[in-house]
């Protein structure tokens, strides 16, 4: 695929997410998937377990992407991601907050699908606005 196919896959996979179209979302993400996060590996399959956790708790979550480049199979996105806590989050009871979070993605694409992605998600940012860390 080209770089520009490459992008716009990702914006297309991207898309998915914000409209919850965890089917068609799925459809684009190789078999062996991988995420790489600071964390440790997500599987697909516990990649299929933990995002509609996420959307329960944030139901209206929107993702901007802000920026891409892209060279050879390999796309580099920044996103910022919206949404109101509505829904119980690791543990934190519905707070009605409204989160803010810039993310950092790397995805390496093979044969047409996503087949790894590293990120660096804003989790402390996100913990300050639910209010179950102090600010600073």
């Amino acid at each position: 695929m080209s770089i520009e196919e490459n992008k716009a896959l990702v914006r297309r996979v991207y898309e998915l997410s914000t409209l919850k179209d965890m089917a068609a979302f799925f459809k684009f993400l190789a078999p062996e998937h991988v995420e790489h996060l600071l964390t440790g590996d997500i599987s697909l399959k516990q990649l299929k377990q933990a995002l509609p956790v996420f959307f329960t708790s944030f139901p209206d979550l929107h993702l901007t992407i802000e920026d891409m480049v892209a060279d050879g199979d390999t796309v580099a996105v920044l996103i910022t991601q919206r949404g109101i806590h509505k829904g119980e989050f690791m543990g934190i009871p519905p707070t009605g907050n409204k989160i803010e979070m810039r993310n950092t993605c790397i995805v390496r694409i093979a044969n047409g699908k996503l087949a790894e992605w590293w990120g660096t998600l804003d989790g402390l940012s996100m913990m300050q606005q639910l209010g179950a860390i102090p600010k600073q």
